[in-house]
């Protein structure tokens, strides 16, 4: 079958086995060998899953919507395949496919097949005893993965129940060696811990001691390092590299990002549409790749630099060792006993026109530092906006001042409301700052939103009906009409597709160079960041530890953690 019936209709079905043409993986072989153009893949007796000719369309009032369109393709034993491609290609849904977890609404034709069992139509049995145990996912975000009410000890030891009947001092000691395996220090003394309590990287560890508890053959990793820092990356892959090694896992990687992947794949399956328009060996994909959409893929990255300052631009923004600490309060009396030193002594200056980035891990103090520079938090020392000491202003100074100052997050689905429209969202701004108000304010965000690249016809609807890049633009949108001074970017492109960041990254030039904006650019993407900076301060656990241009300190980092920062950005060399 190429699709729905006439009823619009998908059945299961099983194809036999060499029913699709086989491609063989050498130089330019990875391509289509079938009338339509799709890449294929023959699929192997001896591979640990074998997926042949799959569709999944889910059906709402009615109609039928398909995902995946026929992809096939398969994951040897003790192999990494990676599936790549943009937001909304089909890769999660592939690998959600493989244990059948897609819902009511979706109907599934074709065959995949784990260790020559067949899950598509399965007993509810039988895929409840391969969930977990036979085959274990990885997800992009833990904080929503983990239970926020339950301890380390009580989520681990659920799948051990259930699976191998372990409980008590057994599955304690399990647990201990896990999270020992997994590279979480002083394990036992963290098993009372709550998620909230742990980092980024230690969250992620944590699921993936849970992925591994009942000693799987197949781990499935969805975006599994998207919103961590790039050390914390680097010591993830090099963990899920050494546990695939020493266990003889087999391993499904879904990612956006092409560096992650090359690192870590022994085979990629590129995506688009909810197609596999082209398969191969890692190092011929990223050497010669054959299709257009996988040349596009490779050369989406943010390149370039920043246009030179001129000399008399003026200057906006200056701290000088300004400090942001926060009281441990401790005993009955609640007495300070000392301080978390969020953010201790940064001096910087920044002009109209000029992007400051700020880089380094979690935890180091760039976003605190930007809501002090903003007024949201308090600290000491001297904050001068346009020459003024804004410290000691009120609310009724403050608030001319949000309007000079704008912020735009890393998540914009969690930064807009769900229940305004676009045109609302947009708005909003005008209306609390009691700006423009001779104007027709309904044609000022059709012009804001063709700005920012968005259609005017757009602005009734709502958030959840756009993609991630055209959210981040709603975000922007919302920033620029107000015309700022100062935009505070805070991870503006991490959770975007590559090819969605350059468009974001093109988008914050054009409207820089217009307004002369001056941007406070904080990002974990150290390739975004040189694209964008002019200069650039690396902090460390509330230090800055390096200040200078972008060519400095890229080219010749002074500090050996910066050195480190790059290393872990770019294992295959600097671009």
């Amino acid at each position: 079958m190429t699709g729905p019936d006439d009823q619009g209709e998908l059945h299961p079905t099983i194809p036999a086995p060499g029913a699709e043409a086989a491609v063989a993986e050498g130089h330019g072989a990875s391509m289509p060998g079938t009338a339509d153009g799709h890449a294929t893949d023959a699929g192997r007796s001896d591979a640990v899953l074998d997926v042949r000719d799959l569709k999944i369309g889910f059906r709402s009032e009615g109609k039928l919507t398909l995902a995946v369109k026929g992809v096939s393709f398969h994951v040897g034993r003790g192999e990494t395949v990676a599936l790549v491609g943009e937001s909304g290609s089909g890769k999660s849904v592939t690998a959600l496919s493989t244990v059948q977890l897609l819902g009511d609404s979706a109907e599934i034709e074709g065959s995949v097949s784990y260790a020559g069992r067949q899950m598509v139509g399965a007993p509810e049995k039988t895929l409840r005893e391969i969930r977990g145990n036979d085959i274990s996912f990885i997800f992009q975000e833990p904080m929503t993965s983990l239970n926020p009410l339950h301890t380390l000890e009580k989520q681990l030891s659920e799948s051990l129940a259930l699976h191998q009947g372990l409980t008590g001092a057994k599955a304690r000691a399990r647990i201990v060696q896990l999270l020992d395996r997994v590279g979480i220090r002083d394990a036992e003394s963290r098993l009372a811990d709550y998620p909230h309590q742990l980092s980024g990287g230690q969250r992620q560890r944590v699921m993936i001691a849970m992925a591994l508890a009942n000693g799987p053959d197949l781990l499935i990793a969805d975006e599994p390092t998207t919103a961590l820092d790039v050390t914390i990356q680097a010591q993830i892959l090099d963990l899920l590299a050494e546990l695939k090694a020493d266990e003889g896992l087999s391993m499904l990687f879904i990612s956006h990002d092409l560096g992650i992947v090359r690192r870590i794949a022994d085979r990629v399956c590129v995506m688009k549409d909810g197609e596999i328009v082209e398969q191969g060996p890692v190092d011929r994909i990223f050497s010669d790749p054959q299709h257009p959409y996988t040349q596009k893929l490779l050369n989406a990255a943010p390149t370039g630099q920043a246009e030179p300052l001129p000399d008399d631009a003026p200057l906006l923004v200056q701290t000088r060792d300004l400090k942001v600490w926060f009281p441990i309060k401790r005993g009955l009396m609640r007495r300070v006993t000392g301080h978390i030193k969020a953010v201790n002594g940064a001096t910087l200056d920044l002009r109209a026109g000029q992007t400051l980035g700020i880089v380094g891990e979690s935890g180091s103090g760039k976003t605190t530092l930007a809501l002090a520079i903003m007024r949201l938090i308090e600290s000491d020392g001297p904050i001068l906006y346009m020459r003024q000491d804004i410290q000691g202003w009120g609310a009724k100074q403050l608030r001319a001042l949000r309007r000079d100052m704008q912020i735009v997050f890393q998540d914009p689905f969690g930064s807009l409301s769900p229940r305004m429209t676009v045109e609302q969202i947009i708005i909003e701004g005008l209306g609390v700052h009691g700006v423009e108000k001779g104007r027709d304010r309904r044609q000022m965000v059709a012009e804001i939103m063709t700005e920012v690249g968005l259609q005017p016809d757009m602005m009734h609807r709502y958030p959840h009906e756009f993609s991630g890049g055209q959210r981040q633009r709603i975000a922007i949108a919302r920033a620029m009409i107000l015309r700022p001074k100062v935009v505070v970017l805070d991870e503006p492109t991490s959770a975007l597709d590559m090819t969605v960041q350059v468009q974001i990254v093109d988008l914050l030039r054009n409207l820089q160079r217009k307004y002369g904006l001056a941007f406070l650019f904080i990002s974990h993407d150290l390739r975004v960041v040189r694209a964008m900076s002019h200069e650039i301060m690396v902090m460390r656990a509330g230090e800055v530890v390096e200040q200078g241009s972008a060519a400095q300190i890229f080219d010749a980092p002074a500090h050996d953690y910066t050195r480190n920062l790059l290393n872990a950005a770019f294992p295959q060399g600097r671009p």
